[in-house]
């Protein structure tokens, strides 16, 4: 069995980021483990632009910002296995892989970092009636396939969902001639960032339909329309809103899961709202010496931020392969309900913490309280949140001095 220090499972944004960070850390004994044919993930069938504003101060393409990434990682002889499936990882860090050329093989790692990104819900999660017909698709199913495969899926389109995908794709489907009918929301609010919605729909006099879901599909061998309906505030369809609408192609964009059926095989503790892994401030997770990052960790807006959160996991895994003593603590993180979550969930050393949360609904005009019991540590207050938007807050280590557990709160007013 061959050993190698540090496995990273995924070469996309995440992975090469935490690669490389990593490296300039001082571990050159490491191995990038993809199953696609080339590094650079979802990124390389993201070709509009909007990436790298925080991270390089520019604008660009999906593609160009993996290669900056890819680029380093050739710079450095960083190794990399392309076409190789990851099969199993256990808790006492032994990846099990395969590929055409090595067959099935089993390396001995001293540290793992799980950057293994995201899948889109399908239609069998969303219990649509209706029949089967060809003309369904994923939003990213569809990106891949016009931006890549030079394919278009259709000409006269429905999407459920405002997830930044599908919003993206209402956009590039108009402009290579497609007729976008309605993008569909059955929450009363967008799931995507709000420049997405000014550049995608708005720019395009696409109609965005808030509080609306598609209730039946029609057709036998092709897809010749969908039936929408209004919702109530239960979200259970309103019967005398159905409206039917004439297309041949549906697009889902209704919600990412972080990929961890790895992390499972691996006893990684799952957080049930994230779908990712329990982290902490390290992104190390439950299992010792197996850190995640990235969309497999939780979903990101930008990816300038799964590059900032990578390199945290790099500089962490090579601190702990290198055996760095450190003084422990544990403190909990805890929400109100109107924060969904946080990440990290929970905090280990007493150092400077930048903690990522979303919140549950849009509010306006709100307060940001950490509590420590009757203790405010923190507060700030806000003209607005967003469930589509990634909000953080840095807390130093004299915030953190005492504390046994933070409640993260929204005083709304």
């Amino acid at each position: 069995m061959k050993e190698i220090e540090l496995v990273i499972v995924g070469g996309g944004p995440a992975g090469m980021s935490a690669a490389v960070a990593a490296y300039e850390s001082g571990i050159s004994d490491l191995l990038i483990i993809e199953r696609d044919a080339r590094l650079g993930g979802i990124l390389q069938q993201c070709i509009h632009n909007g990436f790298g504003l925080h991270r390089f101060g520019e604008e660009l393409t999906g593609p160009e910002y993996a290669w900056k990434y890819e680029k380093l990682v050739r710079e450095k002889q960083i190794p990399f296995l392309p076409n190789t499936m990851v099969l199993d990882i256990t808790p006492d860090k032994v990846v099990t892989a395969t590929n055409a050329t090595d067959g099935v093989f089993q390396i001995k790692a001293k540290a793992i970092i799980l950057a293994m990104g995201c899948r889109e819900r399908s239609r069998g999660a969303l219990n649509i009636a209706g029949t089967r017909p060809a003309g369904i698709y994923t939003a990213g199913t569809a990106q891949k396939y016009v931006n890549l495969k030079g394919y278009m899926p259709g000409k006269e389109v429905v999407i459920l969902g405002s997830g930044d995908i599908g919003l993206i794709m209402a956009r590039r489907m108009t402009l290579e001639g497609a007729k976008v009918h309605a993008v569909c929301e059955l929450m009363p609010y967008s799931g995507g960032l709000a420049r997405n919605i000014e550049q995608c729909l708005h720019d395009f006099d696409i109609p965005l339909r808030l509080s609306h879901t598609v209730v039946e599909i029609h057709g036998k061998e092709r897809l010749t329309g969908v039936t929408i309906a209004k919702v109530d505030k239960n979200r259970r369809p309103i019967p005398e809103t159905r409206e039917y609408i004439p297309c041949d192609t549906l697009l889902l964009s209704v919600g990412l899961i972080p990929e961890n059926e790895l992390s499972k095989t691996a006893s990684v503790t799952l957080d049930r709202v994230t779908g990712g892994a329990v982290v902490d401030q390290d992104r190390q997770t439950s299992v010792e010496g197996i850190f995640a990052c990235g969309n497999v960790l939780h979903v990101h807006d930008l990816v300038d931020y799964v590059s900032e959160e990578a390199e945290i996991a790099g500089k962490n895994a090579a601190a702990y392969i290198r055996g760095e003593a450190i003084e422990r603590t544990e403190i909990n993180l805890r929400t109100d309900g109107k924060i969904r979550y946080t990440v990290p969930q929970r905090i280990t050393q007493k150092k400077d913490v930048t903690v990522y949360f979303r919140v549950a609904d849009v509010y306006r005009n709100v307060t940001v309280k950490i509590l420590d019991g009757e203790r405010v540590v923190y507060q700030k207050k806000k003209p607005r949140v967003a469930p589509g938007e990634m909000e953080s807050i840095t807390l130093n280590a004299d915030q953190l001095a005492d504390a046994k557990e933070l409640l993260f709160a929204l005083e709304v007013k």
